[in-house]
């Protein structure tokens, strides 16, 4: 499920999947209480997981490793960069959504043809105003606009670094990028959706 967008396309998002909103909720989860799966979405968000990653996503001493990588990568520790700065936080919440899922009381997004986070993303309280539901790669892509929000950045090159620091890529990748690229309408909570400020990032995978 790639997003693959045309220039006059992009992710757009409802107030519930707003940072403003994601922050909010990840700041308040109880790791003691049994993840749903709104928990297992925001943290997707939070460290732009891949479905196929969420078991193996490791963060220690700055570092993140277990991340999907092309073919014959070696598992060297990217950045941590995230929508949740506090490193034993993010940490703590990821733990909490592996654990659920090895235990059976959460559903892994990564197993095929579940659909269960496609499911979830169809409820139509979560539909954004264009009727086009987020796809469970978007959560991933919303994750990198977010981490280059939450930094303060204003500088075009490094938003782009920190995105690219969020989606793990490799640092010594110099190759030209391809055509195929991504756009998010950023908009804050409540703010209008023709109002959205695209936000346009190459994705090396």
């Amino acid at each position: 499920e790639k997003s693959l967008l045309c220039e006059d396309e992009g992710i757009h998002y409802p107030d519930h999947f707003s940072l403003e909103s994601v922050k909010e909720r990840l700041d308040s989860y109880d790791v003691s209480n049994t993840p749903d799966k709104q928990a297992l979405a925001d943290v997707m968000i939070m460290l732009c997981i891949r479905p196929a990653e969420i078991k193996d996503l490791r963060i220690s001493n700055g570092g993140v490793t277990g991340y999907v990588k092309n073919r014959d990568q070696q598992d060297i520790p990217r950045v941590f960069r995230s929508l949740e700065k506090n490193e034993e936080r993010a940490k703590q919440l990821l733990t909490w959504i592996q654990e659920a899922i090895s235990s059976g009381r959460l559903g892994d997004p990564g197993t095929p043809g579940t659909g269960i986070l496609s499911r979830f993303l169809k409820k139509a309280e979560f539909l954004p105003e264009t009727g086009k539901p987020l796809l469970p790669s978007s959560l991933r892509n919303l994750g990198a606009v977010f981490a280059v929000v939450a930094s303060g950045v204003r500088n075009l090159s490094k938003a782009n670094t920190i995105a690219s620091q969020a989606l793990r890529h490799s640092p010594k990748n110099n190759t030209a990028p391809s055509q195929r690229y991504t756009i998010v309408n950023y908009r804050p909570r409540g703010m209008p959706y023709d109002q959205a400020n695209p936000f346009m990032f190459f994705d090396e995978n």
